[in-house]
């Protein structure tokens, strides 16, 4: 892990596997804690307004700590300018310039009547300014406008001299009044540029002293210049609103959203950190991983903009280390795709997830991409790193260190040592009483009955924990001072007590003799078998009853689970390698003239594993030979073709579920379980079967071959079936089983020529 960490290059991120429990995340947070302390805080991220592509916001990169003074530095400005501007455009100066060019352009507008007015007048014509606009009107002497009367009474050749004078003067009028909007124009324009040069002249100095500040960032100087720029053309958004106008609330609006691309969006601010960031997302979703584009409702319509980005744990873990489970990754929609392209292209895409899948299409923002450089550690069980090495083709340039954390370590010199340690360190983490000697070596007791090894110890630091939690709860009810080794115990009692309805009930089973269990006396083709159950994370062991029938057949050898589709693919193994053991045994120079049937009685679930296949084969050669098993044992083991035991799995369960039934029923002291010899050394049983066999009450059998087990099961010699054998083949179960499978071969070989000449007859 500190390798993957701290080796630069493309794709050194690291995948921590291993079973749920062992501190893997613990061990991933102290690691990079430690490492990040050597780092240097990295840079702020902000998000400022793109003047030229409003829908492409700039991303800019300050030293730490820079960017939340900018942000409220710019705020400031925006406070000072909508004081400063208005209080420019109040002073007298500006008044009477604009003053100036509106009385100006309305000198124009008074002569150009003037002339209009006094060039009509030499026609005899006056110019009238009437609700309908200016008209022309023949006036008599004196100025008096011609009534119509007077006019109609006219020499017909008069009138139409006049008619033609009053149509030239509207043309006349008409080519002056068109000039009107351009002398407006004129004006407007004059009026802009000194709007711009008032605007300028009360910006320049604001932005002066934000360049002191941040000019030397490049990209920050080439920001406030457009900055300037912008408010300088908008620089009515300054100014306040009329009062009494019916329109003012969307003015408002239009106000504040104009005011808006002045701010700073501060992405990521480092400013409180001392050294690189770690960053765990317990809630790795593809929003929470790249960011995401925030909306406000307003007038019915949801609106984004730049101020609404909010970073994601990819910005937030640039320049240091990013934490992920795995599997909460792997769940989340397009969350592994988007944490792959972003370490694939070393910078983070902030698109929305609705457009990802294409579900919306309507504009939106698209903001600059975020280079990062980051190290990110998956934590997963083995089982999600080989399926993505296996079916991903990127996870092997992405994750190309692997941690494997082990649930166990061995039980070494020190090691005791290094469990205290660890005890006394989770007892200050959680706040919990000290523990005594005794309790601890309880506490390792356990660790080793976890591990299923004597040699080794549990490194499952989730059960240690809850353990050690326990029984500080049950020692701080006794008032007791520190977690002696009766709480540990207590604990572990309580645990199981807890968890063991299941099997209570089974016993009961057995005890009302509704299950048919015998733990004495004997019979041909039946043994006790062990079966384990496991309900989440408590299991225990039951004995079962095996039995076997044997006739004369064509050597196939019958499991009855799996031909009822309740045995696994492992149980099925075990019983064809049965069938072979037996004829390479005693079948060499003869047909394996048998037809033998293998069931687990009172079994109505599936059947899976190999370790009962010692348990069968004794019972099909208890009843080949017909010599009877002895039902105060049980057996539990894997077999070869060898006739050599395999060691199996949960053997303390195993011993224990028998033990358990032979201590209600009473024990005689000749009841006991034959266990593989290589289990010997994963013996870690409870105390009372402990105490049980130190006082000879009770039995556990290390045997290394079918021949030890079938001796001990029947009381008879297995011998050896060569002809060195020390004593005759015929009275050892061998010979017996050897004798009965002739007998059965000389039968099959009779009835196939009773057969063959009935065919010829």
């Amino acid at each position: 892990m500190h390798f993957g960490l701290t080796m630069p290059g493309d794709g050194y991120n690291v995948f921590l596997l291993g079973p749920t429990g062992v501190g893997k995340l613990t061990a991933a947070r102290e690691m990079v804690s430690r490492l990040a302390q050597g780092g240097a805080p990295p840079p702020d991220w902000c998000y400022v307004f793109n003047f030229a592509r409003p829908h492409q916001p700039n991303a800019i990169r300050l030293p730490a700590g820079m960017g939340a003074k900018l942000r409220t530095d710019m705020q400031q400005f925006v406070e000072d300018l909508q004081i400063a501007i208005p209080a420019a455009f109040e002073s007298e100066d500006y008044r009477a310039r604009v003053e100036d060019i509106e009385q100006s352009v309305a000198d124009r507008q008074r002569k150009m009547f003037e002339q209009t007015a006094e060039q009509a007048r030499s026609r005899q014509l006056l110019l009238m300014h009437t609700p309908a606009g200016f008209a022309f009107a023949p006036i008599k002497k004196g100025d008096e406008v011609l009534p119509q009367e007077e006019f109609a009474a006219l020499p017909e050749g008069e009138r139409n001299r006049i008619e033609a004078e009053i149509r030239t003067m509207q043309q006349t009028l008409q080519k002056a009044v068109r000039q009107l909007p351009q002398w407006a124009k004129e004006a407007s324009e004059r009026i802009k540029e000194i709007n711009r040069e008032i605007a300028k002249n009360a910006v320049d100095h604001l932005i002066a002293s934000l360049t002191t500040h941040y000019g030397h960032v490049p990209e920050l100087s080439e920001y406030l210049g457009a900055v300037a720029s912008d408010v300088i053309d908008n620089v009515m958004a300054f100014m306040p609103q009329q009062p009494g106008n019916p329109m003012a609330m969307f003015a408002r609006l239009q106000t504040n959203e104009a005011l808006l691309r002045y701010q700073v969006n501060l992405l990521v601010d480092n400013s409180a950190l001392t050294q690189a960031p770690v960053v765990y997302e317990d809630l790795p979703s593809y929003a929470n991983l790249i960011g995401r584009s925030e909306y406000r409702a307003q007038m019915g319509t949801l609106m984004t903009d730049f101020t609404l980005i909010k970073a994601g744990a990819l910005h937030r873990a640039n320049g240091g280390y990013l934490v992920l489970d795995a599997r909460q990754v792997l769940q989340q929609p397009l969350a592994w795709d988007a944490l792959k392209r972003a370490l694939k292209a070393h910078e983070v895409r902030l698109d929305s997830l609705e457009r990802s899948v294409s579900l919306i299409s309507t504009v939106s923002l698209e903001p600059e991409h975020i280079p990062i450089k980051v190290k990110v550690v998956l934590i997963g069980d083995r089982s999600l790193y080989y399926l993505l090495s296996q079916y991903d083709p990127d996870f092997a340039d992405l994750f190309k260190v692997m941690a494997d954390f082990d649930d166990t370590m061995l039980r070494e010199t020190g090691a005791d040592r290094l469990y205290a340690g660890l005890f006394a360190t989770l007892g200050r983490l959680h706040g919990l009483l000290p523990m005594a000697a005794a309790g601890v070596a309880t506490m390792i007791e356990h660790a080793g009955r976890l591990a299923q090894d004597a040699r080794k110890l549990s490194t499952n630091l989730r059960d240690l924990t809850d353990l050690l939690r326990e029984a500080n709860h049950w020692a701080t009810r006794e008032n007791a001072t520190v977690i002696g080794a009766p709480h540990v115990q207590q604990a572990i009692d309580q645990h199981a007590y807890r968890s063991k309805r299941v099997q209570e009930s089974h016993y009961e089973s057995i005890r009302r003799g509704t299950i048919l269990i015998a733990t004495e006396g004997a019979k041909v083709g039946q043994v006790n078998g062990l079966s384990v159950l496991q309900l989440g994370k408590y299991r225990f062991g039951w004995p079962t009853r095996i039995t076997a029938t044997t006739r004369l057949g064509e050597g196939k050898v019958i499991d009855i689970e799996r031909e009822a589709e309740l045995g696994g693919p492992l149980h099925s193994k075990g019983v064809l390698i049965l069938s072979n053991f037996l004829a390479s045994r005693y079948a060499k120079h003869q047909p394996l003239s048998i037809s033998a049937s293998i069931v687990f009685e009172q079994s109505y679930g599936m059947v899976e594993g190999d370790s009962a296949s010692l348990a069968e084969l004794c019972a099909l050669l208890s009843s080949l030979s017909r010599l009877p098993i002895d039902q105060r044992f049980a057996v539990t083991g894997s077999v070869n073709q060898h006739g050599d035991i395999q060691p199996i799995g949960a053997v303390n369960e195993k011993i224990e579920g028998f033990f358990d039934v032979c201590n209600e029923r009473g024990l005689t002291g000749d009841q006991g379980v034959l266990i593989p010899g290589a289990n010997i050394e994963h013996l870690m049983l409870r105390d009372e079967v402990v105490q049980a066999v130190r006082d000879g009450r009770f039995a556990v059998y290390a045997i290394n071959s079918v021949d030890e087990a079938i001796c001990l099961l029947t009381g008879v010699e297995a011998g050896v079936m060569t002809a060195g054998g020390s004593r005759p083949v015929a009275e050892t179960v061998n010979g017996r089983v050897a004798a009965r499978l002739g007998e059965l071969s000389k039968k099959r070989r009779r009835f196939a020529s009773t057969e063959s000449k009935a065919g010829r007859a």
